[in-house]
């Protein structure tokens, strides 16, 4: 055990926050804390790490254990350049080195006791410095520096220069670089691009220590967990396996309390009406027995309802039909001042398209939109919208919204002919009711920002969507409803987003912009990532060049028709894994039936057993093979 947190116990005013939260740690356990925006996870973090007080509650460490913590708001302020910030990580095995080098040269011209002396120490240094790794010190900072999106030549930047997000990374790096043996990190992935969350996946998942991770990115709970802890109602359950598992079994968990609930009202109903009845016969037997009902329901152990999660509604209807050519770029090139982001790239997006741009930062996917979007200017080339297309604009930075205004005048302007009720129920809709509609834009958290703008992005009806990281700051709810909003919508979405999993879930072409130029890819984020490593372990069977030509020059109906397919393949095989699951449930049902001491005994109960058993093993074999086949497609 290397962390134990008892009955913690945490209100603000009226509020109370945390009611009884227990949860445990053990070495080397890669653990998630998850729960919608406000429920108190960073609370409970800063209780964990000494940074708040608890009001009541145990918070027990392993004795002489370290911990290292990142909150969301961390940056660091330094004079420092980033390499020397991150080299104060490790100074006191760089200490070491120096005095083993200082010790190496000064025992030349030692003798006698003074010279054991000093062999001693040497030695006593060399060990701890080779148990420290010393060796690999400097590598492992390059490595860190690199891994967090720095190139060697960034290393040299000082600290104070450097935006907000840049010095997050930086103080995200000296807490890896510590390794303490318990890392808690708040909302880790908000400043890194796809690569570096990659990155920072294999290191966590290959550290020594144990982990807890407060985060909103699906995928990368999926890739580094292997333990939940859900806080849910003021209260921490625990569930064992990744984010996938735990939302499976989270939804079953409040399925089943939501229908045993409704039972029970269902049953204190029935048992009020039969009461009731008996009372009407006013009869010494019935009213003896209406009473005895009564005692009964009065001992009952009444279930709370579940609370109903507030979940924001979103649904965007064009206002009209685009034409089938939606966007089409041609050599498009832009450049700032001694950095060029993209030269001659070329693409089109057609009707019904869904298409995620990736890449890393810097490499121009948010001035991309903005040239779309007419905000900026290209430096080269042309793009031109179809005919009838209305575009809808998300921005990260929400700039299209007005500090100075209240959320009621940010959309009666936009929106003109609304009228107040609409207003209104258009605003509750995205979770904004009663005075809240009073507030003003300035005063909002970065979630209610972005669902201000999700909300004015529902009223204009576009018919083409762009948005620039529509998952920021979203909790885990949100970004699932939106997810399904923009598989149900009609028109066309280009989307720049870091979110793997809702590129999973939305996207049906991933543009790679790499290398000032852009590749096309037919599929979701898994196909992107299996063509990826092909290319990256030499088994594809053409070069990234060829590939990229044949890719990009497939006419329309043959990207549609590959997509379908793709489509297909993965409903396929999800399918037969769902079935491939239920026989071997029933299989393993089976087996627990057939050594029941009253079943073992029931020759005919047997056999009808095991036929069954025979039949869903060979079913089984069937269908795996069917999977394999799909898999090797």
């Amino acid at each position: 055990m290397l962390l134990q947190i008892s009955n913690i116990n945490k209100a603000f005013g009226d509020n109370e926050l945390l009611k009884s939260c227990s949860l445990h740690i053990e070495e080397k356990e890669k653990c998630a804390l998850v729960g919608n925006n406000g429920t108190g996870k960073s609370t409970l973090l800063k209780i964990i790490t000494g940074l708040i007080p608890k009001d009541s509650g145990n918070v027990t460490l392993k004795s002489g254990a370290t911990v290292g913590y990142l909150s969301q708001l961390d940056a660091v302020s330094s004079e420092n350049t980033i390499l020397e910030e991150l080299t104060l990580s490790k100074q006191d095995i760089l200490d070491e080195e120096e005095e083993i080098n200082e010790l190496s040269l000064r025992m030349k011209g030692l003798s006698g006791d003074e010279l054991k002396k000093a062999l001693d120490r040497y030695a006593a240094l060399q060990h701890d410095f080779e148990l420290k790794n010393g060796y690999a010190v400097r590598s492992e900072i390059t490595g860190v520096l690199k891994g967090l999106g720095f190139s060697e030549e960034e290393g040299g930047k000082v600290c104070d220069h450097l935006s907000g997000g840049q010095k997050t990374r930086v103080a995200l790096g000296k807490i890896l670089l510590t390794r303490p043996d318990l890392i808690i990190l708040d909302e880790p992935t908000n400043h890194l691009d796809i690569s570096s969350i990659e990155w920072l996946e294999g290191f966590l998942r290959s550290y020594h220590g144990a982990v807890l991770l407060v985060s909103h990115d699906r995928f990368f709970l999926d890739r580094v967990v292997t333990k939940v802890f859900a806080l849910e109602e003021g209260t921490v359950r625990t569930y064992d396996g990744n984010y996938t598992i735990f939302s499976e079994k989270q939804k079953a968990l409040r399925d089943a309390r939501i229908k045993a609930y409704l039972n029970q009202q269902e049953e204190i109903k029935h048992q009020e009406e039969v009461i009731s009845k008996l009372k009407q016969f006013n009869r010494e037997k019935s009213i003896k027995r209406a009473e005895s009902r009564e005692k009964l329901l009065s001992r009952m152990d009444r279930l709370d309802r579940p609370e109903e999660e507030r979940e924001i509604s979103i649904r965007i209807t064009p206002s009209v039909e685009s034409g089938n050519d939606v966007l089409s770029v041609e050599n498009l090139g832009k450049a700032f001042p001694g950095n060029t982001l993209f030269k001659d790239i070329s693409f089109e997006i057609k009707k019904g398209e869904r298409v995620a741009l990736i890449g890393m930062n810097g490499t121009g996917k948010t001035t991309l939109l903005k040239i779309i979007n007419k905000m900026e200017k290209g430096d080269s080339g042309s793009f031109r919208t179809g005919t009838n297309v209305k575009i809808g604009y998300y921005d990260q930075e929400h700039q299209v919204l007005h500090n100075e205004k209240s959320l009621f005048q940010e959309m009666s302007d936009a929106f003109p002919m609304l009228n107040n009720t609409k207003i209104r129920n258009v605003l509750a809709s995205f979770l904004f009711t009663g005075d809240d509609v009073f507030k003003l834009i300035g005063d909002l958290s970065g979630g209610e920002r972005g669902r201000v703008s999700l909300a004015k992005l529902m009223l204009s009806n576009a018919n083409f969507l762009l948005l620039d990281e529509p998952t920021n700051h979203l909790d885990t709810s949100s970004k699932e409803i939106l997810e399904e909003a923009l598989n149900e919508y009609t028109g066309t979405v280009f989307f720049v987003s870091h979110d793997r999993f809702f590129i999973n879930k939305t996207a049906t072409r991933i543009l790679d912009l790499k290398d000032l130029g852009i590749r096309s890819y037919p599929g979701n984020y898994d196909y992107y990532l299996e063509k990826r490593e092909e290319v990256a372990e030499g088994k594809a069977e053409r070069t990234e060049k060829t590939e990229n030509t044949e890719v990009n020059s497939l006419s329309w109906a043959e990207q549609k028709a590959e997509q379908a397919r793709i489509r297909k393949q993965q409903n396929d095989i999800k399918r037969i894994e769902e079935e491939i699951d239920r026989n071997e449930k029933r299989t393993a049902e089976i087996q627990e039936l057939m050594i029941d001491p009253e079943i073992s005994t029931d020759a005919v109960r047997l056999n009808e057993l095991s036929e069954e058993l025979t039949a869903l093993e060979r079913e089984n074999t069937e269908l795996m093979d069917k999977w394999e086949l799909l898999q090797s497609d």
